[in-house]
């Protein structure tokens, strides 16, 4: 994901990012030619290494969702599919995904996507993902393959849950991902690849780890959605992604080393008065006008747990390479949207006390009940635990019709104003 058009000069990793993507669109573009099968897959509780280590290419529909709402493309898709009968109330993610097929499949990068080989549904938390599928699968007739994860209804992972998602892998999975892609796996090669996988999982937590510092370094939300690209995409289990996730915490490193704060759309933070806590995802059609809300207030987004939502790695969570599927098992588990409620306010709690933040903000979008559903209990419960005051906007994920934009600056304004109040009346 790239930074929309700005003056802001861009570091190293993020030019990096930019060519890694490039050259993933560009092998999708020619997947046919090469012969190179193609997985379409969603984020939470993906199998990256594993489609990797087959030798196909991995396409997620809800990241081009996003970046099609980033590029301003998710309205035409979004009326596109309503055309097509599919309600209102639909996930917009999916419909922008229906309405880009429709119109030609065309990725957010201007290249044409291939259709699947196979839909391979690794998550079940959503009730969403698989209907989703079930409407490509009318529209590419191609195979199926779906891992059911159990949710974590207790809080906790259990050694028959564990086993559950291995025998699924042994004897549903890799059979059916083997024969789409014409050999078998090789668990050498898994191996390696999750090796990757945790050398980058290092480096992507001290980047977290690194708003614990003053002036935080970076922002853990806007500015970490661009962080996590690699990661929760096509490049978990690559060497491209160690290199990416080292060259970040090094810069993150320097900036903290010379007490810079995170860069914004319209520059280098430098005065950072508000740390604070999110819980939900971004809106993507209007990003950077809902991040020019923060910084322009000088409030810093230390963490978040959207940037969790593709692996809780911060918790201690990596892939192993000595216990191959038990950690694919593991990983699809940990899924936040996978946590049960009590566990989700643990861990903003934590966050909250772990990373000294003044506040907390709910951003509740009309399209995700899996982040949406209890929020208001998630809010009233943290403040109760924490003293911290929370605040509460609403909009929605890629449908421009949600984002309110003069009724959510002005709650903000109030927020901050009250943040603001709050930290006067404490220096007294």
């Amino acid at each position: 994901m790239a930074i929309a058009a700005t003056d802001v000069s861009k570091d190293r990793s993020q030019a990096r990012q930019k060519r890694m993507i490039a050259d993933h669109f560009d092998k999708l573009e020619h997947a046919k030619e090469t012969g190179k099968k193609v997985v379409y897959t969603f984020v939470p509780g993906n199998l990256t290494e594993l489609i990797d280590a087959l030798g196909m290419l991995p396409v997620l529909p809800e990241i081009n969702a996003l970046q099609s709402g980033m590029r301003k493309k998710s309205a035409e898709y979004i009326a596109e599919a309503e055309k097509a009968g599919h309600s209102e109330d639909v996930c917009t993610y999916v419909k922008c995904d229906i309405g880009m097929l429709k119109s030609g499949n065309v990725s957010p990068t201007g290249t044409r996507l291939p259709p699947p080989d196979l839909l391979l549904l690794s998550y079940t938390g959503c009730f969403t993902f698989m209907k989703w599928f079930e409407l490509l699968k009318q529209e590419y007739n191609c195979p199926v393959v779906m891992l059911h994860v159990p949710y974590q209804a207790d809080g906790m992972i259990t050694d028959e849950m564990r086993r559950y998602i291995v025998d699924q892998l042994e004897q549903v999975v890799i059979p059916a991902m083997e024969q789409v892609a014409g050999k078998k796996l090789d668990m050498q090669e898994l191996e390696k690849r999750l090796a990757l996988s945790a050398k980058a999982e290092d480096d992507l937590v001290a980047v977290w780890e690194s708003a614990r510092h003053r002036p935080s370094p970076i922002d853990g939300y806007f500015g970490g959605v661009y962080y996590i690209g690699p990661i929760f995409s096509a490049f978990r289990g690559t060497e491209d992604a160690v290199h990416y996730y080292r060259e970040l915490r090094e810069e993150v490193t320097a900036r903290m080393a010379t007490g810079e704060g995170p860069t914004t759309p319209d520059g280098p933070t430098t005065n950072e008065k508000f740390r604070i806590v999110v819980e939900g995802p971004p809106n993507w059609t209007h990003f950077y006008d809902f991040w020019r809300m923060f910084s322009r207030e000088g409030a810093t987004v230390v963490a978040s747990t959207y940037t969790r939502v593709g692996g809780l790695y911060d918790l201690g969570f990596r892939h192993d390479s000595r216990r191959p599927l038990e950690t694919l098992a593991d990983y699809c588990l940990g899924c936040y949207t996978n946590m049960n409620l009590p566990s989700r306010i643990d861990l903003i709690e934590q966050y909250i006390k772990r990373y000294d933040a003044d506040g907390f903000l709910i951003n509740s979008v009309k399209s995700c009940n899996s982040f949406s559903v209890g929020q208001l209990l998630v809010l009233r419960e943290l403040e109760k635990r924490t003293g911290v005051p929370g605040g509460f906007v609403e909009s929605d994920l890629v449908d421009p019709r949600y984002f309110g934009k003069a009724n959510i600056d002005n709650r903000l304004q109030s927020y901050f104003q009250m943040l603001e109040g709050k930290k006067r009346k404490g220096a007294q």
